[in-house]
């Protein structure tokens, strides 16, 4: 008999989540960006619960990615614009942080890609993290690509490896855009429920064009739409994540949601 492709009680047990971190909750308060003149967002609000995934859906171009990178850090925020995280501590060696481009260094191997945190960080990676990768990699489907260079990758298995070094960096905060654009829909699935498996207890922000993906994998989803970007009340789907993308209540809020973003 074919294995459930939605079970929630799929064979995850060689590849335990890291649940000794502490979660941490993030504050966004007053943020603002202008571009060419023209407020792109302002005065928006966002706070991403301890332990919560926390989806954002939008049409291209209205800010997502770039709200994603102020909370990163990797674009300057303007004043008053205030990101934080609620215990004080700064957020700096907390966070991962994936790209909508892969960022994979073709003149590596898949294995060492994976790894290639620790690697720059204390140039050198124990034999643990290796076996870990090794694990994390078998699970998406690349366990026999481990010696190959990116360009022998399509698309998919590149953003595979991508992930792979994601979630491998074992952090309390996790920034992802659009992490599994890129795969066709029965490895999406899987490897959405993995991701969320393995980020238990994190506190996640996910960019996504994907209404069903945000409503399967998140605890609260936002709509950022408008001129400038405003946030809509968050959407809380029921029951608990991954959840069935079968359901005939998670397909009625797509529904919504996509009136929503035609509009």
């Amino acid at each position: 008999m074919m294995r459930p492709l939605f079970s929630r009680r799929e064979n995850l047990s060689p590849i335990a989540s890291v649940s000794d971190l502490v979660p941490v909750a993030v504050t966004v308060r007053d943020a603002r960006l202008t571009y060419g003149g023209i407020p792109v967002f302002q005065d928006l609000d966002l706070r991403l619960a301890a332990g919560r995934w926390t989806c954002l859906l939008g049409p291209s171009g209205v800010g997502k990615t770039t709200l994603l990178r102020l909370i990163a850090g990797l674009s300057p925020a303007e004043p008053p614009t205030l990101i934080r995280a609620d215990d004080g501590l700064p957020l700096d060696g907390r966070m991962a942080y994936m790209a909508q481009q892969d960022l994979l260094l073709p003149w590596l191997s898949v294995l060492d890609n994976a790894v290639l945190g620790d690697q720059l960080r204390h140039g050198t990676v124990n034999a643990a993290r290796r076996e870990r990768a090794r694990t994390l990699l078998t699970a998406v489907g690349l366990g026999d690509r481990l010696g190959d260079r990116p360009d022998a990758l399509s698309g998919g298995m590149r953003q595979r490896v991508a992930l792979v070094r994601t979630l491998i960096e074992d952090r309390p905060l996790v920034l992802m855009d659009e992490p599994f654009s890129a795969l066709d829909a029965v490895t999406r699935l899987r490897l959405q429920g993995l991701a969320r498996h393995l980020l238990n207890g994190r506190t996640v922000l996910l960019v996504t064009h994907d209404p069903l993906e945000a409503l399967r994998l998140g605890d609260a989803v936002h709509v950022l739409a408008g001129e400038p970007a405003r946030l809509s009340p968050p959407i809380v789907p029921p029951g608990a994540p991954p959840r069935d993308p079968s359901n005939p209540v998670l397909l009625a809020l797509q529904a919504d949601l996509l009136q929503r973003l035609a509009e």
